[in-house]
């Protein structure tokens, strides 16, 4: 990191619907990943259209079976815009799951899905299946690769992971997000959270890993119950640094979950504004910049 290298600012959306979102009694959606509702989909449309104003472009990474929905203009029209869509598997499984039935919640209740497949099998198959579904339903393949839930060593020592990423076409992956309290003033544990966020390669395989910078929204919307402004500017906090270190900032986020805390895009256009404020020392851009 330097303070004299454009900080690169990422907004990325995860396209998945998420528990205790928008009631917080709401669970079935562990079932349900990838059926998005109309509300996520237009706010996550509405997002595009904001950074693409803003001279910029989102990263948005999807769960496979929104494809099976009947439509899916909404999402071809984010990608006319020039904004990349990643593989974020099938059925939003743990690509880290220790056995079958604790891949997804699916599996578990609905044994039969994985038909007796080994788990490495099961894995696979339904990265490359999202894959697949992109190019039909889209017409293009995925770029890049981010994991259902967010690792703390990212996958250091799974090398099998890594390799079948590899052989699947992915030059790098976003599955890392360095833990930190919830508690506290963010502008005190953010720096070394960041600092732990930026890009590097695996030593097994030489595949790159950008990691998901905190604060995501899930982290602190369920976990943290935080207010919206305290997230605002813990946001406002990241990018300050980022920007200072010329680092990368990749912004997990999540329309389902923010499109209920913030419907008014808040938090996107305090992130356009510092951007814009930063001139050549800030761009808004998606990971495949990062990937170079």
């Amino acid at each position: 990191m330097a303070a004299d290298k454009p900080a690169t600012i990422s907004i990325t959306f995860d396209l998945e619907m998420s528990r205790n979102f928008p009631k917080w009694e709401t669970t079935h959606w562990d079932y349900e990943k990838g059926n998005l509702d109309e509300a996520s989909k237009k706010y996550a449309l509405e997002a595009a259209r904001r950074v693409k104003a803003a001279g910029g472009t989102m990263h948005f990474f999807c769960v496979g079976r929104v494809l099976e929905q009947e439509n899916v203009d909404w999402l071809q029209e984010i990608a006319r815009m020039g904004h990349a869509i990643g593989n974020h598997t099938y059925d939003h499984v743990n690509v880290l799951a220790a056995a079958p039935e604790a891949a997804q919640f699916r599996f578990k209740r609905a044994p039969w899905l994985t038909r007796g497949q080994p788990l490495d099998r099961i894995l696979a198959d339904n990265v490359a299946m999202c894959t697949e579904a992109m190019k039909t339903r889209l017409g293009f393949a995925p770029v890049g690769f981010r994991t259902p839930g967010g690792f703390a060593d990212g996958l250091a020592g799974r090398a099998d992971i890594q390799r079948m990423l590899m052989n699947q076409g992915f030059r790098w992956v976003s599955s890392q997000y360095a833990p930190h309290p919830l508690e506290g003033d963010p502008r005190g544990y953010l720096p070394e959270a960041l600092r732990k966020s930026q890009p590097y390669r695996y030593p097994e395989t030489g595949l790159l890993e950008i990691p998901m910078a905190p604060v995501s929204d899930i982290n602190a919307f369920r976990n943290g119950r935080w207010p919206l402004r305290r997230f605002i500017d813990a946001t406002r906090a990241a990018v300050e640094w980022t920007i200072a270190n010329g680092a990368v900032f990749d912004m997990l986020a999540h329309p389902s979950c923010l499109g209920v805390v913030d419907p008014g895009f808040e938090t996107l256009d305090a992130i356009r504004a510092m951007v814009a404020g930063a001139g050549s020392k800030a761009r808004l851009a998606d990971l495949r910049v990062v990937a170079g």
